[in-house]
């Protein structure tokens, strides 16, 4: 049943107020540009190196080796998400 008030059915619902939109939370407004998304991505993985042996010795270095790689993945990751709670804004 639809009142006069009622938006025809299947027609698009206004958002209601006090329901946040997906991203809204997040401090970034700059839309999301693909090229400059792409370019600090390629720029992170390029610190990553070459990829370690398959076997690494035990050792520190190679435990800090993987802490500062998890922190650039973690960076690229950060990245590609604030990317997208942009683009759910649109």
């Amino acid at each position: 049943m639809s009142t006069p008030s009622s938006p025809p059915t299947g027609a698009p619902q206004p958002p209601r107020p006090g329901i946040p939109l997906p991203g809204s939370h997040l401090a970034s407004q700059e839309p999301a540009d693909p090229n400059r998304i792409r370019a600090e991505v390629d720029e992170l993985l390029a610190e990553l190196g070459p990829r370690p042996a398959a076997t690494p010795a035990e050792n520190t270095e190679t435990g800090a080796d993987i802490t500062r790689r998890a922190r650039i993945l973690e960076q690229a990751h950060d990245v590609l998400v604030d990317a997208l709670a942009t683009v759910d804004k649109i």
